[in-house]
């Protein structure tokens, strides 16, 4: 599709070029410091201008870029717009050690040493090579001996792309967020620009610290195995790396540490400007002229089979438009022509209502979840509540809801290289419980799944471990004694304890910035309808837009009583992951409360 390739991959190319563009001040920077002299200032000036144009910088230079566009095609390509919650510690291991992972992992290292060698060569010095030529003894002759300088520095390069790797995976890296501010994307560069280069510095002295201390207890293996595969010998004149001597010089951790800042400094920033180009406004036209420009209204984006970035790009359009644009608001409530029918709204409104109805029944399920710790609800016989669980023989299974991106994802054709940055990877067991929710059908959960929710209720809780319990209920004979075993018991809490406590709830709310912008553009627009509807269409359905509402309003409560759910985490300005997932049920329960304040103010009276 021409479309989604413009919208998507433009943009990612885009990206891709100004890292590469922004990559030779960087470099012209590294090298500045790298070669820094204070006491001779115009000889450090002009060693750095000769240094910048020789042939071997070139050469580094095209390596660099070379690295720079892989890791923009691995922003591509692992990035989505769902974060992936880990709801258990197993689960987060599992997410490490998934073979996808690891082959992010191992190109990240590999790319870590190129870089590593790059900045070896632009040092110089004692790190310019891996060998050396040295003297062993008087009466042999000169032999080739290992460079210890140069290897520790490759190998911290390896350390440091690693740690990336896997820092991606613990913080939520790969999670691209929209911002409730527009800003230019200079600005927003601007601005994240010195976050960015006090991450860079404080992740490689941390990734430093750790690396000299494994190598001071394990620097044998790596030198000896070098030695042995390039046949190297090693110098018995010069002391070892892995002494505390050696690894305390000055001069050594400063060549280490800015070289790792370069390393990291230059990978965060085509991530930021990945963020920044992707997650850009996109006026999608309300209706269209041609009859083939149809699939690029913005009825037929947010309703119809399309990636998820293209979906949320919609929805922020719908929520912006509801506010700033009142010439769109006149198309959306216009008639089609002929007929006199509101496709528009009808269109836009269903697939709102639709999302927002999907969650109330997602918190829904999960508080009946929480409430019966686990178990099945026996059937209403006087009401017609909707059970969410559903027992069989002897064990209980909550099922999921159904995501508002199901139709949208199931579709044949859908999973293209285009919609792959964008689709989550759902053959892992260990994905998050909402990428299941947004991307796949629906699957039973067991009590010991990722995404079951690790909450007791507090009558349980109060309950002391038995070994023997007896059991009345109608399923057994009275004065039937059950026993539960020490070592299940014991796998049981084990896997429990394990449990992260905040996971569940933020899996939960992990897709709610479109019920947000949802919530923004239904309110919006049925607020401005009161003086700009002049056909009466939004009146038609205003009941089912507040009752909806309330509906959600009931459940958001309900599940802001329940523990590990009303505390707000911190923010760490240390890492460029983004948290801001964190918080998307609080941005929700906040956004929620205007919107049924915004229709009720606006309307007053009349809604009696």
């Amino acid at each position: 599709n021409i479309y989604i390739f413009l919208v998507i991959c433009w943009r990612a190319v885009a990206s891709m070029a100004w890292s590469v563009l922004l990559l030779l001040p960087t470099t012209a920077l590294f090298v500045l410091l790298i070669r820094f002299s204070l006491f001779h200032p115009i000889l450090w000036i002009s060693e750095c201008l000769s240094l910048l144009t020789s042939a071997s910088a070139i050469f580094s230079f095209i390596l660099l870029c070379g690295v720079v566009l892989m890791v923009g095609f691995f922003n591509l390509e692992y990035y989505t717009v769902v974060p992936s919650i880990a709801c258990s510690k197993i689960a987060l291991l599992g997410q490490v050690l998934h073979p996808r992972q690891f082959v992010h992992s191992l190109v990240h290292c590999i790319m870590g040493v190129v870089v590593a060698w790059c900045c070896a060569f632009t040092i110089g010095g004692r790190y310019r090579s891996l060998g050396h030529s040295c003297t062993q003894d008087e009466s042999s002759g000169p032999e080739m001996c290992l460079n210890e300088y140069h290897l520790v520095l490759l190998l911290v390069g390896a350390f440091i792309g690693y740690s990336h790797s896997l820092v991606g995976v613990v913080y939520n890296m790969n999670y691209v967020s929209f911002h409730t501010m527009q800003q230019y994307k200079y600005l927003r560069f601007k601005g994240a620009l010195p976050l960015v280069v006090k991450a860079s510095a404080v992740q490689a002295l941390y990734c430093l610290r750790t690396f000299l201390l494994l190598y001071f207890f394990m620097g044998y293996a790596p030198r000896a195995w070098i030695c042995k595969t390039l046949d190297l010998n090693i110098n018995s004149s010069i002391h070892s790396l892995d002494s505390v001597s050696s690894l305390l010089d000055l001069s050594l951790l400063y060549h280490l540490w800015i070289s790792g800042t370069f390393l990291l400094l230059t990978w965060y920033i085509t991530v930021l400007l990945f963020r920044i180009f992707v997650t850009e406004v996109y006026s999608f036209p309300v209706q269209s002229t041609f009859t083939e420009d149809a699939h690029q209204c913005l009825p037929k984006v947010i309703t119809g089979t399309q990636p998820m970035i293209l979906k949320f790009l919609a929805l922020q359009d719908l929520a912006l438009l509801s506010q700033h644009s009142p010439s769109r608001r006149l198309e959306v409530f216009s008639l089609s022509q002929p007929g006199g029918h509101p496709h528009i709204w009808t269109a836009l409104s269903k697939e709102c209502l639709s999302l927002l109805s999907d969650l109330t029944e997602r918190l829904v399920a999960h508080h009946d979840t929480v409430a019966t710790n686990g178990r099945a609800k026996s059937q209403s016989t006087g009401g017609n509540k909707r059970s969410t669980t559903s027992s069989e023989g002897s064990g209980s299974y909550t099922l999921t809801p159904g995501s508002v991106f199901l139709r949208s994802s199931v579709g044949a054709g859908l999973r293209t290289p285009l919609t792959i940055p964008f689709t989550p990877d759902l053959d892992s067991p260990f994905s998050s419980p909402a990428l299941r929710r947004l991307t796949g059908p629906l699957e039973p959960q067991g009590a010991l799944s990722p995404g079951f929710s690790s909450i007791q209720s507090p009558h349980v809780m109060r309950r002391g471990p038995k070994l023997w319990s007896a059991s009345t209920g109608e399923g057994q004979p009275r004065g039937h004694t059950r026993l539960v075993l020490p070592m299940d018991y014991f796998l049981t809490h084990c896997c429990l304890s394990l449990q992260l406590p905040e996971a569940s709830s933020q899996a939960l709310f992990a897709d709610s910035q479109v019920h947000i912008w949802a919530l923004q553009g239904l309110s919006h627009l049925v607020a401005a309808s009161f003086s700009e509807d002049q056909y009466g269409i939004v009146q038609t359905t205003l009941p089912t837009i507040l009752s909806t509402l309330l509906l959600l309003q009931e459940a958001v409560d309900r599940h802001f009583k329940l523990p590990h759910t009303s505390s707000k985490p911190g923010h760490c300005s240390c890492s460029m992951g983004d948290d801001s997932y964190k918080t998307l049920r609080f941005a929700l329960r906040s956004t929620l409360k205007t919107s049924v304040y915004r229709i009720t103010a606006t309307f007053g009276g009349h809604l009696q």
